[in-house]
């Protein structure tokens, strides 16, 4: 284990990091500073056998003797590169009032709910807002410090360097963001700095299924752009089901019609092509459009009678992730079939999804001001 003092620069490598918050035992005119409870801290962390950096705003002998500014300036960048951060807030009104704690505590609930554990006492005095909110969004909650340090530590082997060190683990890990990393490295571009700027996941317990990062890139000739974010999500799959015509144009496609909330046309809804992810990051390309097909369309395909075309990205100046098209050409009976159950609504209830089912020709999909850019360019690829 790392200890890392207010003040004293980061390493440039590490597996794991921890950021020890909460109140800093200070002084007052007539009350002595009680200990700090991050030595208690350190020696949890040490018996567990944790064997990463620790963070601690504090100096090593306990006096406060830094700038105030560049001690701020300090926790910020260390808050950010930190993996888990333990807020432990063992309340004391007098000595250990926590104000700070509670602004950083805000912000960090805010932005990335999965970095943090909340550790309070229970006899701990007005405590009850941050455990609220914990409960609310997934923050584990621990009532001794022993059970804090035990819940934050993660132990990893893989080594992040220089401006990986920024990405935290529960982002790192995703296949969404590795993706994104692998072809940055391939290009020969070098990130500098992340900042996480938000963060959800859509069941708690499984990773974020969005992440979005302030990103600092310099590329291999030597341009650099620190000014723009990436959009992080699991690929999608995305199916063309067609049913041929003598006449291209005149050929049917299957569209799956619902409300999503970026729409911004004038019928509230889009026309897309079935399709989506999973929230399981291992369910390979074609699993994932085999499963769309059943639960939007009602249409049972199996994996292997999928045309497999490219994977591109949908928006290359702000999203990461990619599509993966597939087609499939639909007999008379299916066609038929599905044309006949058009006002059935199908969908995942518990995702909030509602889908309808509409078949159009060719030409009247690519005269629709309600199929965006994106669907139009996988038609291209399938049928023209």
């Amino acid at each position: 284990m790392r200890i890392v003092y207010a003040n004293q620069p980061a390493p440039d490598s590490w597996t794991s990091s921890i950021f020890l918050a909460g109140p800093t035992p200070r002084e007052g005119r007539d009350i002595p500073a009680p200990p700090s409870w991050r030595k208690d801290a350190l020696r949890a962390l040490k018996l567990i056998g944790y064997n990463g950096v620790v963070f601690v705003p504090e100096t090593e002998d306990g006096t406060f003797k830094h700038d105030y500014d560049d001690q701020i300036e300090w926790e910020e960048l260390c808050l950010n590169f930190a993996d888990k951060i333990l807020f432990w807030i063992p309340r004391e009104l007098t000595a250990l009032p926590g104000f700070t704690t509670n602004d950083e505590w805000g912000y960090w609930k805010k932005c990335d709910p999965k970095k943090l554990v909340l550790g309070t006492p229970p006899d701990a005095p007005k405590v009850k807002y941050q455990r609220y909110y914990a409960e609310k969004l997934g923050i584990p909650v621990k009532d001794t410090l022993a059970e804090s340090c035990l819940f934050v530590s993660s132990f990893n082997t893989d080594v992040r360097e220089h401006g990986e060190r920024y990405v935290p683990l529960h982002i790192w890990r995703t296949k969404a963001f590795q993706n994104w990393y692998r072809a940055q490295k391939s290009a020969g571009n070098t990130l500098n700095h992340a900042r996480v700027e938000w963060s959800r996941s859509i069941i708690e317990g499984l990773p974020p299924f969005f992440s979005i990062l302030r990103v600092d890139i310099t590329t291999s000739d030597g341009e650099r752009k620190d000014n723009e974010v990436i959009i992080c999500r699991p690929d999608t799959s995305m199916v063309v089901l067609y049913h041929k015509a003598a006449a291209l144009l005149e050929t049917k496609i299957v569209f799956v019609e619902e409300f999503r909330s970026p729409v911004a046309n004038q019928s509230g809804r889009v026309l897309t092509l079935p399709g989506g992810s999973s929230l399981n990051e291992e369910m390979a390309p074609p699993k994932v459009a085999s499963e769309e097909c059943w639960e939007e369309v009602g249409i049972s395909i199996p994996t292997s009678k999928f045309v497999a075309h490219s994977a591109r990205q949908l928006d290359t100046t702000s999203l990461t992730h990619r599509a993966h098209l597939f087609s499939h050409e639909l007999s008379d009976a299916q066609i038929s079939t599905i044309e006949s159950q058009a006002e059935v609504r199908r969908g995942v209830t518990e995702m909030q999804e509602v889908t309808r089912r509409k078949v159009l020709t060719l030409q009247d999909a690519l005269a629709n001001p309600n199929i965006d850019w994106s669907i139009k360019g996988m038609l291209a690829e399938v049928l023209l």
